[in-house]
């Protein structure tokens, strides 16, 4: 039975275009998405978006607040709370300046699209309702880029608390893509008092869902997820509270997954390194999509 594996149909292209030397790789940008857990009677469940189908990225495709990293958050310092930065560029793999502005973009994406803020006016509290027009202002000229997020906290007084996050995972879109992430994954817990809702002009549904849940509806073939995501929903089965999921986050390895693509037996194979229910073969000759495994694969 198919899945729910997001593929575009211009992969074998792309990915023969690579084998043979004609394309070269543009450089990943930092990105950062959290995975935004809370607990219900049934278990832990996550925060999910689904893109709208107009989105010439994944469109249909469900994910997790996130985007890319402002550069501008790179050197302004700000109010932090939490492990140090030299802690966060160690567990990152980057430089300091580089850890505070992927977790910035984190805890800014999770306002962005779900209106849940992991800051506060002090290094033990958070916001406790992001509903107003005054808040509802900030956000837009956030998602516009007329101000950085550092900018956003200082003006507001507000400690980053990046004691909320815990760094999941990091992938690196692979090579053949034109659009490239390199994308740090977090968990985080709902802080108490806010809410969620659907603030995303890239979306068109926001869910609850269990883990399990989802991942059922991928295996399916009725949710559409790139490999990234549902890899993280099964990571996150054997929790049972959105606490245990949190500090598990400590122990990951984030040694970056990125697909390889290699010529074997007159066909690409396509792979994601410890992810073998992602590989995928690809005719080495052109094909029409439904041929190559395009669409849900």
């Amino acid at each position: 039975m198919a899945n729910g594996q997001w593929y575009p149909p211009e992969w074998p292209d792309r990915i023969r275009a690579l084998a043979d030397g004609t394309l070269t790789p543009v450089s990943p940008k930092r990105a950062a998405t959290v995975l935004l857990l809370k607990d219900t009677e049934a278990g832990p469940a996550v925060h999910m978006l689904r893109r709208r189908a107009s989105m010439a990225f994944a469109g249909g495709a469900y994910a997790y607040p996130g985007g890319g990293v402002d550069p501008r958050d790179d050197d302004t310092r700000i109010r932090w709370a939490g492990p140090p930065r030299a802690t966060w560029a160690r567990r990152l793999g980057v430089d300091e300046a580089g850890a505070q502005a992927i977790v910035c973009a984190a805890v800014r994406e999770t306002y962005e699209e779900a209106g849940v803020l992991l800051a506060g006016p002090d290094p033990d509290a958070v916001v406790g309702d992001t509903t107003g027009d005054d808040w509802e202002a900030d956000r837009a000229a956030l998602v516009a880029r007329e101000q950085s997020f550092a900018e956003f906290l200082h003006r507001r007084g507000l400690v980053l608390r990046s004691d909320l996050l815990g760094a999941w995972a990091r992938w690196i879109t692979p090579e053949f893509e034109s659009r490239r992430y390199d994308t740090w994954f977090f968990a985080a817990v709902l802080p108490e008092g806010q809410r969620t809702r659907n603030a995303s002009t890239e979306a068109d549904r926001t869910v609850w869902i269990r883990p399990a849940e989802a991942a059922a509806g991928y295996d399916r073939g009725e949710l559409l997820m790139m490999p990234p995501t549902i890899a993280a929903l099964r990571e996150l089965l054997p929790y049972g509270t959105a606490a245990e999921a949190l500090a598990a986050a400590a122990a990951r390895d984030l040694t970056p997954v990125q697909a390889t693509a290699r010529l074997r037996d007159g066909e690409i194979v396509l792979s994601w390194p410890g992810h073998e229910e992602f590989t995928k073969h690809v005719p080495s000759s052109s094909a029409p999509a439904d041929a190559t495994g395009g669409g849900r694969a």
